[in-house]
């Protein structure tokens, strides 16, 4: 399965709601990887486990807290570049919209904002003119970067795997 880079979203590493979220939709398109920016990583570690984040990325250099958007977009460009991912879920708000976009420039993949939901095949359903009308979209060149709207999805963690009995 491909990885799929999920930002997380935190309070001095407590991880909020909409991380669990990406990171069960980031599980229909792959092996979802969390993307830890900033400091309490290990705060966070097994909350992110829980929900399936097979690998936790983290970046705690000082300038990530210290500024607003241009660390951010540095570091999750040069994961992204390292990782090939199939996805990138990025929590749809000010800062992550912003930071989307510019990781979507440097590496020359597709952006969709405000999504409500991404099914397995990577096409993301998006609401507009006040739920008026439904539109899906998909990205058809580089890596996708999806932003989704809290509250799109219930977070579920994983199903425990069936353990494989031998027969005597």
């Amino acid at each position: 399965m491909a990885e799929v880079l999920v930002v997380v979203d935190h309070v001095d590493g407590a991880v909020r709601k909409p991380t669990l979220e990406l990171l069960t939709i980031a599980r229909r398109l792959g092996e979802p990887s969390a993307v830890f920016l900033g400091q309490g990583a290990a705060n966070a570690a097994a909350v992110l486990a829980e929900y399936g984040a097979g690998k936790v990325y983290v970046v705690d250099a000082p300038e990530i807290d210290q500024y607003l958007i241009t660390p951010k977009v540095d570091a999750l460009t040069q994961i992204a570049q390292a990782a090939s991912p199939a996805a990138i879920l990025v929590t749809s708000s000010a800062e992550g919209k912003e930071v989307a976009a510019r990781v979507a420039v440097r590496l020359g993949g597709g952006l969709i904002t405000d999504a409500t939901d991404v099914d397995a095949s990577g096409v993301a359903t998006q609401s507009a003119f006040a739920a008026s009308y439904i539109v899906n979209a998909k990205v058809t060149h580089g890596t996708p970067i999806i932003t989704v709207k809290p509250n799109a999805a219930a977070p579920r963690p994983p199903l425990p795997r069936a353990r494989s009995r031998t027969s005597r």
